[in-house]
């Protein structure tokens, strides 16, 4: 992700005054309720003047603006409609065209309602589960539950929404029984779980019922502790979303998690989170950290629960990213184990040891294959993120790294090379364009549009070449910002051919992080700081060929099968999301050697994809993972939950022992080390057609 944090330092001397007229001083009590309440009216004021003002789109605060608005804070307040009813809903849509005068006016009817009704809705489903509690669970009756909220609509009263908990609580405790059994009863050696005596299924499901119910009245007493304050945050922050998905407000302590997470100071996991729609959401795992040294956890997956250790998991839907993020870090060397929901559907624990980031696991790393039909090297590059050192401790960047992968590589007579940018979520700008230019002469590598229209094009300016053979660049949905603007550059001169997933991210635009507490400069306002800041749009990308790569991305010239197929991750699939457009092309040439035939090298890999054993697992996979999105309808019976852990656990040892997917179930501790570069290629099918396709442009051009 790249932020520009370069502005002018303006105070907005006449907002202030106005804001001085609107709420008098003497009306700035020091009650705690009352100094929240004018500092969201003030912090109302300025996100409107600020994101009207520096947001690339120019969007004016009106009725379009709010209803977007509403519709976020409604998601954000009760996105799984597990608490308020359909008549809460009427009640606060008196206010869905009313936000931008609200904001004007110093007014926060919204947040105050929404408090109000979601409080109140709380302490009934309180009540709800000490009944609910009291009944047996009958495991063998046939009934089922809709598990995809955006099928679901608000309950019309009580009684449904009572009959709502009793079947989310059902699958909850069924849930745990079935883990609680793993643990006691044990796995046989095809992965199913061994059967349990009638007695010890009575007392495993009497335990996952007291688990369920602890966690559950916690997590309603942690919702009820929520402040004033953490509501005015919600609002404002879907008022930010509301421009686009990338703008958002940070309150005080995340901009403090910012900060941490931007320095490269990280302890913990390692991976950026996101609050969306009540949950935890990974956006990305960072390089060389924890995470990505364990290995299962994604770019998309939903944390739903947190425990330390072995110690009872913490459930964090409906929680305020500060305390999830507050579960998961600790100290370094101890455990933390999420429970997440996969993009397919499927729940996975994920066991995590604490650890700093390993830098070096981040950096550029390069090796040889060797082509089987020819015997040729191929060179193959990974590139986890484009990383510049801006502190000047070591000077360390990506683009000097791949110039000497490359000239090392050259040395070794490579007839080909592999440029992997799968998950590589972007990083440098200047680093995007001097990378790209290691592999062309010069000219324009991006082109920069700003929210006036002023078009800025940032160029090669060195002659020199590091490599100049057959290029093959990977590429997933997961590839975004700076990582699309070198696949796409490198595609329009025709100087690589681009292989992966049907599209990338769609991550085409920039954002800068604004210190609210700058624009505080007249007296009486100090006292509100810290205030926060807001993440904005400011720009957006171009390719050399007028393209964006807003929403849509880059679309590669060979597509190849993903176990996410079907799955709608991406730009285009969130919320208020910029849309793609094109601008005049840049004045370039295409490379000598460009790359041509792709017709003919797609009808060929696809006649070896449909005879390749991976990749025939691969689509199996994605095509059972699309049942699984499509059929959201969860049985409740017992039995079913078993087959359906069954099947998924052959799924996932499948996709692991073809190497397609990590597995942290391994006792074998020369399985769990850290499998080398070499070792992950001669797993990696996607990495085997690459080398395939090289040769195949190699031949094409003699």
């Amino acid at each position: 992700m790249l932020y520009r944090h370069q502005f002018k330092h303006n105070a907005l001397k006449v907002i202030f005054v106005i804001l001085l007229l609107i709420l008098p001083l003497n009306s700035w009590s020091k009650n705690v309720e009352e100094f929240d309440t004018n500092r969201a009216r003030l912090l109302g004021h300025m996100l409107q003047q600020q994101l009207t003002g520096k947001h690339y789109s120019q969007k004016p605060a009106n009725d379009d603006l709010s209803q977007a608005a509403f519709d976020l804070y409604i998601k954000q307040l009760d996105f799984q409609k597990r608490f308020l009813l359909q008549q809460d809903i009427d009640k606060l849509t008196i206010n869905k065209n009313q936000i931008d005068d609200a904001i004007r006016r110093g007014r926060l009817d919204l947040p105050e309602s929404g408090r109000e009704l979601i409080n109140i809705r709380i302490k009934q489903v309180q009540t709800m589960i000490a009944e609910i509690t009291a009944l047996k669970i009958a495991t063998d009756k046939v009934e089922s539950i809709e598990t995809d909220p955006e099928k679901l609509t608000f309950a019309t009263d009580i009684s449904q929404l009572r009959e709502r908990w009793r079947k989310i609580f059902k699958l909850q405790t069924l849930s745990r029984y079935i883990s609680l059994r793993e643990d006691e009863v044990g796995v046989a050696d095809d992965g199913k779980l061994l059967p349990a005596d009638a007695a010890t299924e009575t007392k495993l499901l009497q335990q996952a019922q007291e688990k369920v119910t602890k966690n559950t009245n916690k997590l309603l007493k942690r919702m009820l502790e929520e402040t004033p304050q953490d509501h005015y945050d919600r609002y404002l922050n879907a008022i930010s979303r509301a421009f686009d998905p990338h703008t958002s407000y940070f309150p005080p302590t995340i901009k403090e998690d910012f900060d941490i997470q931007m320095s490269g100071s990280l302890e913990g996991i390692g991976a950026t989170l996101r609050e969306e729609d009540s949950y935890i959401k990974v956006v990305r795992v960072i390089p060389g950290s924890a995470a990505a040294r364990q290995g299962q956890l994604g770019a998309d997956d939903i944390i739903l629960k947190v425990a330390e250790g072995a110690d009872e998991a913490v459930d964090i839907t409906d929680t305020r990213i500060r305390d999830a993020v507050a579960l998961i870090r600790g100290k370094k060397g101890t455990e933390v184990r999420l429970t997440v929901k996969k993009s397919d559907g499927s729940q996975l624990i994920i066991p995590i040891i604490r650890d700093v980031v390993e830098i070096k696991e981040g950096f550029v790393k390069g090796t040889t294959v060797v082509d089987e039909q020819n015997q040729q090297k191929v060179g193959y590059i990974k590139i986890p993120s484009f990383y510049r050192d801006y502190s000047g401790k070591t000077d360390r960047n990506c683009t000097d790294d791949l110039r000497n992968e490359l000239q090392r590589l050259n040395k070794e007579n490579i007839s080909g090379l592999i440029l992997d940018l799968r998950n590589n979520g972007g990083g440098s700008l200047s680093d995007a364009v001097s990378v790209t230019g290691l592999f062309i002469k010069t000219g324009p590598v991006v082109q920069i549009r700003n929210g006036a229209g002023t078009i800025r094009v940032m160029e090669d300016e060195d002659k020199s070449v590091e490599y100049s053979g057959p290029m093959v660049v990977l590429v997933n949905r997961f590839s975004a910002s700076a990582s699309e603007i070198v696949a796409g550059a490198l595609q329009d001169y025709g100087r690589a051919l681009i292989v992966g997933d049907e599209h990338t991210h769609g991550k085409g635009t920039v954002q800068a992080l604004l210190d609210l507490d700058r624009f505080v400069n007249l007296r009486g306002m100090a006292k509100y700081m810290p205030l926060g800041a807001v993440k904005v749009t400011i720009q957006k990308f171009y390719r050399i060929s007028g393209e964006s790569t807003q929403e849509k991305g880059v679309s590669p010239d060979i597509v190849l099968p993903s176990r996410l197929d079907g799955l709608e991750s991406g730009e285009k699939y969130l919320d208020n999301a910029l849309p793609w457009d094109h601008i005049a092309s840049a004045n370039y040439s295409h490379w000598q050697q460009e790359v041509k035939n792709i017709t003919d090298l797609q009808q060929q890999s696809d006649k070896r994809i449909r005879a390749d054993e991976d990749f025939i697992k691969i689509i199996s996979s994605a095509d059972s993972a699309q049942k699984r999105r499509e059929d959201s309808q969860q049985s409740l019976a017992l039995q079913d939950l078993l087959d359906e852990r069954d099947q998924l656990r052959n799924e996932l040892d499948s996709m692991s022992n073809h190497g397609l997917m990590a597995t942290a179930d391994d006792d074998d501790e020369e399985e769990k080390k850290e499998k080398t570069l070499d070792e992950k290629i001669a797993e990696d099918p996607y990495v085997d057609e690459g080398v395939i396709l090289l040769h195949n442009l190699i031949s094409s051009a003699s």
